[in-house]
């Protein structure tokens, strides 16, 4: 990655999220979720709001085995 490049911010439909040159078009089955910036602001984003690693699916399951 290019310290000095342009970056967005993506997310998956299992709530992953990645970051992807923003002058590149998003891969399929990635959605843009609106953060765009250096690396070091996405990735500050990232780290604010994805507290949970596990794959959306595995949660779901993990809270439904758990009711």
């Amino acid at each position: 990655m290019d310290d000095n490049a342009r970056y967005q911010v993506l997310r998956n439909d299992e709530d992953q999220y990645s970051l992807w040159p923003a002058d590149l078009e998003v891969p399929e089955g990635w959605h843009a979720v609106g953060k765009e910036g250096t690396k070091d602001e996405c990735s500050a984003y990232v780290d604010e709001v994805w507290t949970d690693m596990r794959p959306r699916s595995l949660r779901e399951r993990m809270d439904n085995a758990a009711s």
